[in-house]
């Protein structure tokens, strides 16, 4: 259904007005299509199917059937499965970072470094944990086992499209899950992408199926499914609460991965020269478009000069343009109403009275076509403010200026949320005692190197649960106790 010697985009056209459900490729129940718009055009670049809750149901009952025979498979034939689409992801990754570049306007050098080698590391990371993880232990004559959950419903979005698919699908299947994926509208090529990656990887029928749609007709339909057992959903506040909402009547486990407004805190003993450049390169990967950028910077009152500076110089020469150049850092926004969102908040913030040092509103200039968006600079930002309170998701940066490290601390906890943050200091014993502080489901400290096995998630509104590395893979497992159940069998 794909082909993979183009370097662009390579979904067949037929593919994309398809679901793959129980191992084939399937027309939707009523038929109905979506346009994908390329955010570096505003043109519709593809259409896709747009699904309804009877094709959720199909998908369901395929999954349902199919998860008595996967879930007792051996953890070595998963992980054997897992290792192929990792294989295939790897051979295929210039037609995925193509896709994801034409779809959600993503730097073609960007979706070749991050999106796609980053997205196939969640599947290596699945598969090598089969070979460590014990799904059973057992406790003075207790068994501790760890079981499938069942069905999963998995709602990803738009912003790191592949990325957040492995992520979730990588780890369902490694616990022994079968799943329903439902992929952002607005980004679905390289889903389907991937769900070739899983048909040639040899994933038994009905263990992984894919319903595009939006989120009132796909996505609501799977949390208010009675045969889906867990819903992991990465998207808005707004969106978690509705699936939230439609998954209580049939009290199933939901995962959320939701907003943040994270913190950089940079210490006083912190190298500025080097922390202020990266923290705003930080801030404003992949366009400002992930819910963990840094996006307040928090610094020392009597350095804020030095650092309106040094922000300021390394946002002017940031590259934004046609995410095919090569010499592209940032492309467009990925979708019209995310720009106008990142408008209204720059707007906000200069009627706040915040003071700009560089970007503001407006397209980049050449550009009167895409979703091109200026990065943005505001320094003397009162943590009150809307642009330091709400997640703005583009390229938009705050400086709050501290007194003293107590100070920082409470801004930096002054949020509904609570997903990342950053810590700058070369005291590595004092970054630590900060971050400890910190309210925030994943701290960073002096930009290390990502780890895919840090768990991954939110304190407060930024949502619940973890993902990555064992974490990711306890979601989708049940706790079952077994007492009386005897000597250990260490073998297991």
């Amino acid at each position: 259904m794909t082909t993979h010697t183009s370097n662009r985009y390579s979904v067949d056209p037929q593919t994309a007005h398809l679901f793959y459900i129980n191992g084939g490729w399937s027309a939707p129940v009523s038929p109905a299509s979506l346009p994908v718009i390329s955010p570096a055009t505003e043109e519709v670049v593809a259409q896709v199917a747009s699904g309804s809750a009877e094709d959720v149901d199909r998908a369901v009952a395929a999954a349902r059937a199919a998860f008595a025979d996967w879930s007792a498979t051996s953890t070595a034939a998963r992980a054997r499965v897992l290792g192929k689409i990792h294989e295939l992801i790897l051979e295929r990754k210039e037609a995925f970072a193509q896709a994801i570049s034409l779809e959600m306007g993503a730097a073609i050098g960007s979706a070749r470094a991050m999106q796609v080698p980053l997205a196939a590391e969640h599947v290596r990371v699945a598969r090598d944990l089969l070979s460590t993880y014990r799904f059973q232990t057992i406790e003075n004559g207790t068994a501790i086992q760890r079981e499938p959950i069942g069905v999963c419903g998995l709602i990803t979005p738009w912003n790191w499209p592949l990325y957040q698919i492995t992520a979730k699908v990588a780890a369902a299947l490694a616990a022994g899950c079968t799943v329903v994926l439902k992929p952002s509208e607005l980004s679905p090529l390289s889903a389907l992408l991937f769900a070739q990656v899983v048909h040639d990887a040899g994933l038994p029928p009905g263990v992984f199926n894919l319903v595009n749609g939006s989120g009132h007709g796909v996505g609501a339909a799977m949390a208010a499914h009675p045969d889906i057992d867990m819903i992991s959903i990465t998207g808005s506040n707004r969106a978690g609460a509705l699936v939230a909402q439609a998954a209580a009547p049939t009290a199933k486990r939901v995962g959320q991965e939701l907003g943040g407004k994270s913190p950089n805190i940079l210490l006083p003993d912190a190298d500025f020269a080097k922390a202020v450049p990266l923290g705003v390169m930080a801030a404003f990967r992949n366009v400002g478009q992930s819910c963990s950028a840094p996006t307040r910077m928090i610094v020392p009152k009597a350095r804020l000069a030095e650092v309106e500076a040094l922000a300021a110089a390394t946002a002017n020469a940031i590259i934004v343009g046609d995410p095919q150049s090569p010499e592209t850092v940032l492309g467009p926004i990925a979708n019209e109403a995310q720009f106008n969102r990142v408008q209204a908040m720059i707007e906000a913030g200069l009627h706040e009275g915040a003071k700009l040092l560089c970007g503001g509103l407006g397209r980049v200039p050449g550009f009167e076509k895409g979703f091109y968006t200026r990065p943005t600079v505001f320094s003397e930002v009162d943590n009150a403010m809307r642009i330091a309170q709400e997640e703005i998701f583009g390229p938009v940066l705050c400086i709050i200026a501290y007194e003293t490290i107590d100070e920082a601390v409470a801004i930096a906890n002054d949020t509904i949320y609570g997903l990342g943050a950053h810590v700058q200091s070369q005291d590595l014993d004092l970054a630590r005692a900060v971050a400890s502080r910190i309210r925030a489901g994943q701290v960073l400290l002096n930009y290390p190197a990502w780890n895919p096995m840090a768990p991954f998630g939110g304190y407060k509104r930024s949502g619940n649960g973890r993902e990555y590395g064992v974490f990711g893979l306890e979601e989708y497992l049940e706790t079952k106790a077994i007492v009386g159940f005897g000597a250990p069998d260490l073998d297991r």
